[in-house]
């Protein structure tokens, strides 16, 4: 359906009544314009609708301040108007052109491919990636960090590091070292699980003990 704007006021009224506003620019001595004529009729066949979509023509030597407002100087000229802001110019007789703005600012309106309104595309609580629901939201707890265990262990490995490194020999140093995992467990068993360290007798000889020999 079709809407010729006779006045001003009418096209202001227009505006605010409709969410998409496509605008046909046009002289009745212009051959151009003629000849797309067709076309805007068929795009406004197919997609106008009250109070979402408006097609309106403008015969620009009756309504001159109107075409003012959008700096007419060629025509046709086409104006498409989202809620009384312009989103497309197109000029010329260009029907793919006009078809491809209109069909894209249809799209914005939220009445085209079927759907009843903006919010309808969007409706329902939505899917993320898997499948579930974005209701349905899992909780990953972080994983805790054991302080304590971590020092423990970074003291056990220095202490069998420099407890080898200065004995004749390493192997057994470690072996019979208080920094040994079996020793500490030993001598917890023995404190009664107190945690007191009781270190084992060294089972290697260390220079002084050469030199009392």
């Amino acid at each position: 359906m079709l809407t010729n704007i006779t006045s001003t006021a009418q096209w202001r009224q227009t505006l605010s009544s409709h969410a998409i506003v496509v605008t046909d620019f046009y002289a009745d001595w212009c051959g151009p314009c003629k000849m797309i004529a067709p076309t805007f009729d068929s795009l406004a066949t197919k997609f106008a609708k009250p109070s979402k979509i408006a097609f309106c023509k403008v015969d620009v030597d009756r309504q001159g301040e109107v075409a003012q407002l959008y700096g007419v100087r060629a025509m046709p000229t086409f104006v498409i108007l989202r809620n009384g802001a312009v989103i497309d110019t197109i000029q010329g007789a260009n029907p793919p052109a006009l078809t491809a703005a209109v069909e894209k600012a249809v799209k914005l309106a939220g009445v085209g491919g079927g759907a009843a309104g903006g919010g309808a595309m969007f409706a329902g609580s939505g899917q993320r990636l898997g499948g579930s629901g974005v209701g349905r939201q899992s909780v990953v707890r972080p994983a805790r960090w054991d302080l304590k265990g971590f020092v423990e262990g970074l003291v056990a490995f220095f202490g069998l590091y420099f407890w080898s490194l200065i004995s004749l020999d390493p192997y057994k140093a470690a072996e019979n070292s208080p920094f040994n995992k079996r020793n500490i467990q030993a001598a917890k068993a023995q404190s009664g699980g107190s945690g007191t360290r009781v270190p084992p007798r060294p089972g290697f000889k260390t220079l002084a003990d050469l030199g009392s020999e």
